[in-house]
């Protein structure tokens, strides 16, 4: 068959995909910016990639028109936008308009689980969504979860950050809010499933993990597979506000993120029993299980898709990448500096393994301190760490920068400050003529940024010239 999967980017997409490839369909992959396509992609000749925005009506004439099923898996958190269920919405319903001009007869959507009177914003526009992609051109097969558990899953992570950094947690009363938690495996499972299968069409179903737990009970179950010890106290004055800033400070999310997820924290995910686990012959995992396969693809350096490196998880970044390819040069400070490379190949590692755990080879404090500026006046600050620890892809992101552009055989690294900062900044490594090019270009908005520049300059001095004479030593 051949297959639309659009969210291609995204963390359920990236796992999806080669799923697909697999038991050997022709994937056409729907991405808002080519820039963040799997290179592996591109070279596949079962891969087809396209470049549609959904916001964007004219962009979609790319989708082909010979399409039998198609994925909707664009979903929003709601990032910057105060009004993402409208956007929402409005890609839904350009989706739909232009998948009614091909001959697909089957769209998949991953919704979430709505059983609740009231609900959260980010459900109630995911209960939209289910409304706007009726059609009578296509049969329409909707799959709601609750908690996705995974490596790189956001809960995973927001939990990971809570429970190893927290021995002791005040928490907001609604950790005694009942949920069903799902490993992604099985996500991934249901909807490979239902591909082409009849009985599905034009039905919805729940799908969830066989336990039903509270958002404390996940902690601690957590707490147990990791082999910790961790006390928690429940407090009935903690305000929505001061929930998120709890999250945001101790956990690796944007504030933004954080309200979202605390307005959906507060209703109950519990879903309605189906035929669907016998129809697909799936049996969900429980969540102890999951967490522990998780940490095996963790251990195994094997994480396909992470949370952290979706737009949503962006400080700064909101558009194309395309226009931040090229560092201006017009109105821009620099820091240029070059060194003989001896070895190619180790410098080369060693670029592509910075920040994360390995750090950033020279004043480890002092991006740590810049790290915590940066999430006191709002920022996104250095705790989103990497994905793979060798590895890095256009889109990625890295603590509180995103990768741009990533080329080995180029011999080429471009970085994006999503930082708070009064202006824009680059950080680009590249190889030419064996001496390794470091340069720092930051863009200054008004006179607060010439003076942020000057202010930072005397660190700027002796960072960047330890971070290239690390990067360029062989020894180490």
């Amino acid at each position: 068959m051949k297959i639309l999967v659009t969210g291609a980017t995204g963390y359920i997409g990236k796992r999806l995909i080669p799923l697909l490839a697999d038991e050997g369909h022709h994937i056409v992959c729907a991405v808002r910016d080519t820039l963040r396509a799997e290179k592996s992609y591109i070279e596949d000749d079962d891969i087809d990639v396209v470049e549609a925005d959904f916001l964007k009506k004219d962009t979609l004439k790319n989708i082909p028109e010979d399409i039998d099923v198609a994925f909707y898996l664009i979903h929003s958190m709601s990032n910057t936008s105060k009004d993402f269920e409208i956007l929402e919405e409005r890609c839904a319903v350009n989706f739909k308009n232009r998948i009614e001009q091909t001959k697909v007869k089957q769209v998949i959507y991953l919704s979430g689980i709505t059983n609740e009177d009231e609900l959260s914003k980010h459900l109630l526009s995911r209960q939209n969504v289910e409304t706007k992609l009726q059609s009578d051109h296509y049969a329409l097969t909707i799959f709601k979860a609750g908690i996705i558990v995974g490596s790189g899953s956001s809960s995973f992570e927001i939990i990971r950050d809570l429970v190893e950094k927290l021995p002791f947690m005040i928490a907001p009363k609604w950790l005694h809010t009942r949920t069903q938690p799902i490993a992604v495996r099985d996500v991934l499972m249901f909807l490979m499933r239902s591909i082409g299968r009849e009985e599905l069409y034009n039905r919805s179903f729940d799908i969830f993990g066989p336990e039903t737990l509270t958002y404390k009970e996940m902690l601690l179950q957590f707490a147990k597979v990791r082999g910790l010890k961790r006390y928690i106290l429940t407090v009935p004055v903690m305000t929505p506000r001061l929930s998120s800033y709890w999250l945001y400070f101790v956990t690796s999310t944007s504030y933004k993120l954080a309200i979202s997820l605390v307005d959906s924290m507060k209703v109950q995910i519990i879903g309605k029993p189906s035929e669907i686990n016998t129809l697909l012959n799936v049996d969900p995992i429980s969540y102890q299980e999951a967490v522990k396969l998780a940490f095996e693809k963790i251990e195994q350096n094997s994480i396909v898709s992470s949370w952290k490196d979706s737009l949503v998880s962006s400080g700064r970044l909101r558009t194309h990448m395309h226009r931040y390819i090229n560092v201006p040069k017009f109105g821009c400070y620099t820091d240029y500096k070059e060194r003989k490379v001896t070895n190619t190949q180790k410098t080369l590692d060693k670029i592509w393994g910075i920040g994360g755990t390995n750090g950033w080879y020279y004043g480890n404090f002092l991006w740590k301190i810049r790290g915590y500026l940066d999430k006191l006046f709002g920022g996104i600050g250095l705790r989103r760490g990497r994905t793979s620890p060798t590895e890095l892809n256009a889109g990625d992101s890295l603590d509180f920068w995103r990768v741009i552009f990533a080329d080995r055989t180029k011999k080429r690294l471009l970085l994006y400050a999503e930082m708070r900062l009064p202006g824009e900044a680059w950080l680009e490594f590249k190889i030419e003529d064996g001496l390794l090019k470091q340069t720092a270009t930051f863009r200054p908005k008004g006179l607060w940024g010439r003076l942020y520049w000057y202010s930072v300059l005397p660190f700027h001095g002796f960072i960047f010239k330890g971070m290239i004479n690390k990067l360029v030593d062989v020894s180490s």
